[in-house]
């Protein structure tokens, strides 16, 4: 089994949503948000599977497309950030996402994202 690799405090404050979150906060993500590496043409996520993991952007560029759309959606690129609809909404995946060069992402299963990363989508008005 490969070794946990977290990601880095200064990876996740790149990413814009992330960098509202304390210092000592974003440090305890972080320790909990693991690095992967995936390789051109390799999908992340595909649509309509069970969504158990949020991820971020570190490095590459990525595709997110629709069964039957013409190509890409849209690119994810670093800074971005995705799989946040299945697991706040407790729904299937909503699209699928294909690393279009090298990619680094960094992610965190359910528990995580529920305990640091749900309440910056709660309205907060």
């Amino acid at each position: 089994m490969p070794r946990f690799d977290p990601a880095s405090v200064t990876e996740l404050n790149r990413v814009g949503l992330l960098a509202e979150l304390p210092g000592e906060t974003l440090t305890k993500l972080a320790s909990r948000m693991e690095r992967q590496d995936i390789e051109p043409g390799q999908p992340v996520v595909l649509e309509g599977e069970e969504g158990n993991h949020f991820y971020c952007v570190l490095s590459g560029v990525l595709a997110v497309s629709n069964v039957g759309g013409l190509g890409p959606r849209r690119v994810l690129r670093p800074g971005d950030y995705f799989g946040e609809v299945a697991l706040a909404m407790d729904v299937p995946r909503t699209a699928s996402v294909t690393a279009l060069t090298a990619v680094t992402v960094a992610s965190c299963d359910r528990e995580t994202f529920d305990e640091f990363v749900k309440p910056l989508f709660v309205d907060k008005h």
